[in-house]
């Protein structure tokens, strides 16, 4: 669907991207704009930042960069139409009906096929659940003790043993192989065409508009894979996703019980614990964990209590702590996962253990210490070391590691003076070491994009840096460049829009369905800024030299072009006066 520029206009004036980015993104403020670690590649230094004087982000690690709508886009992995109805939605601005442009109605056509595609596949499962081909699926279900009502509630459905039952279901529907080999459940081959989902009862997973975007299925009987999860597709990024957020994220309550499997987070929802989620077969990520954050700030783990799901557990830690989420663990012991122990014990005795979940770090110190024999002195050594490398590599700050500190020691009996130690030898070791990877990891986009540009384009992108930083210079600049002073292409349009005094956000509109070129702009309004800008003379010197090396590119290409002799002689008196410029 197509919004008129001043629609997009006016919801961007409502919105303050700030608050946008900041329900994704842990941010904090320094000088006028706010950083954090970018959503869109790992890292451990915190290289993107949010101005909201620009209303843009920017990411000086990876290059992603833009608006408010262009950020919902990349990390909701949704159209240009979807993020104007979402931002929209946000700030309770009412649009207008859309139209759309040929490219939008394609897109905008193809995703829509798919949702309707994976509505259909949740109807045919569903129904496949309740024929009597499906008794095996069923008879699996009341096995694990679901009331009618919750396989109902959640859609549960099952894949038949027909191996092409889907494909034809689909087929009679009008859908093209094009198009189905897009949905992700069909295997394509010389010897015809197979559903990749079969023998299988099967969890949609939905999306935060609960929509069907993709399933995780569950083999009945012996085969492999136990749990088989849709392809990422165009709907469908796993590592995005969180099974069972769409109901959970309705709960008033203050934390999320996170569990790794679908079963796991329908029975306690089942058993009225509807903040139930599951990362979606694989491990948790960064992403699942900022998506966490926009709900709650504190997560309960209530992995397996096998020694799998510790590891997982010991994982998840430190991605909910740099996502801003306080992690605690749920002991499940002497029961292996959440829906036995409901099985067990019931839900009063799992809501005691909720209340009594325990710090994630004084857990994970006593996991750990299960590897070591403390009844050995070379043990006990080494689990000291241990728990030294834990608290440097959690606790950054130093007033916080030191109250852990003190209260492992006090509850793993160990010296505190004697482990406070063991800190500072390993801290002083690996100082140089930590902050030489963080550098590389955090400039590397930055190095290897100016190692591609020429002196002359470095002057022409500062340029337009500051034009954009500094309006209140662009007449002056006016008197001595034009557009096609520029060498650049790029820079030469963007420099006509910022002459137009065009806001930043109109100006990346230009650009939007060029992702290159788009990433390429929103980096020439996040360019190096001079360090003592604050310094009005130095400002001025630096702006000189930067309008003398653009003028005089510019003035060198016309003379090498110029066969006039009199026309020649005006263009060396221009470049002698060049010389010689003050502004």
């Amino acid at each position: 669907m197509y919004y008129p520029d001043e629609v997009v206009e006016e919801l961007r004036s409502r919105v303050n991207i700030v608050d946008i980015v900041g329900s994704y993104v842990a941010l904090k403020k320094k000088g006028a704009n706010y950083f954090g670690l970018c959503p869109f590649h790992g890292e451990k230094t915190a290289s993107f930042s949010v101005a909201p004087g620009k209303q843009i982000f920017y990411c000086f690690g990876c290059g992603k960069g833009g608006d408010a709508i262009k950020f919902l886009m990349e990390y909701e992995n949704i159209t240009f139409s979807e993020a104007v109805q979402t931002l929209a939605e946000r700030v309770g601005y009412r649009l207008p009906e859309a139209s759309e442009t040929p490219d939008m109605r394609r897109d905008s056509d193809l995703r829509g096929q798919l949702l309707e595609i994976n509505r259909l596949a949740g109807m045919y499962y569903y129904r496949c659940l309740r024929s009597p081909r499906g008794s095996v699926g069923m008879r699996y279900l009341r096995e694990r003790a679901l009331r009618e009502e919750t396989i109902v509630h959640w859609g549960l459905g099952y894949a038949d043993q027909s191996r092409d039952g889907l494909y034809r279901f689909l087929r009679e529907k009008g859908f093209r192989d094009e198009m189905l080999r897009e949905s992700g459940f069909f295997s394509f081959s010389e010897r015809g065409v197979y559903d990749k989902f079969f023998n299988r009862v099967m969890f949609p997973i939905l999306d935060y508009n609960n929509r069907v975007i993709g399933f995780g299925g569950r083999v009945m009987g012996d085969g492999e894979p136990k749990y088989l999860n849709s392809p990422e597709t165009r709907l469908f990024d796993k590592s995005r996703n969180l099974f069972g957020l769409n109901f959970a994220k309705r709960s008033r309550e203050k934390h999320f019980l996170l569990c790794e499997g679908y079963m796991d987070v329908i029975s306690m929802h089942q058993a009225g614990f509807g903040f139930a989620v599951a990362s979606l077969g694989t491990a948790f990520t960064e992403q699942q964990a900022r998506l966490l954050k926009r709900y709650v700030n504190e997560v309960l783990l209530t992995y397996d209590s096998d020694a799998a799901g510790v590891k997982a557990a010991r994982r998840a830690i430190p991605i909910l702590r740099s996502a801003g989420i306080e992690a605690k663990v749920l002991e499940l012991r002497p029961y292996k996962d959440p829906d036995e122990f409901l099985k067990a014990m019931g839900a009063e005795k799992f809501q005691e253990r909720i209340d009594h979940a325990r710090n994630a770090f004084l857990w994970e110190a006593e996991a750990v210490k299960q590897g070591y024999d403390l009844q050995d002195p070379a043990g006990q050594t080494a689990y000291g070391n241990a728990l030294a490398a834990m608290l440097l590599s959690r606790f950054p700050q130093e007033l916080e590691r030191e109250n852990y500190l003190r209260a492992v020691a006090r509850e793993q009996l160990i010296d505190a003076d004697g482990l406070r130690q063991l800190v500072r030898e390993r801290g002083g070791a690996q100082q140089s070491a930590l902050l030489e990877p963080q550098y590389r990891t955090t400039a590397r986009f930055d190095r290897e994009r100016k190692k591609q540009i020429s002196a002359i384009q470095k002057s022409e992108r500062q340029l337009i840096t500051w034009l954009s930083e500094k309006p209140e210079i662009i007449e002056l600049v006016k008197k001595y460049i034009r557009e096609e002073d520029l060498s650049d292409e790029t820079c030469r349009r963007v420099l006509g829009l910022v002459y137009q005094q065009l806001p930043v956000n109109r100006i990346l509109d230009q650009f939007r369905g060029e992702d290159a070129v788009y990433e390429e702009v929103a980096a020439l309004f996040n360019g190096d800024l001079l360090s003592g800008e604050s310094d009005e003379f130095a400002f001025k010197r630096a702006l000189e030299d930067v309008i003398r090396n653009i003028c005089l590119h510019s003035l060198n290409a016309r003379i090498a072009g110029e066969t006039d002799g009199r026309r020649l002689t005006e263009l060396f008196r221009e470049q002698s006066e060049l010389q010689n410029l003050k502004l």
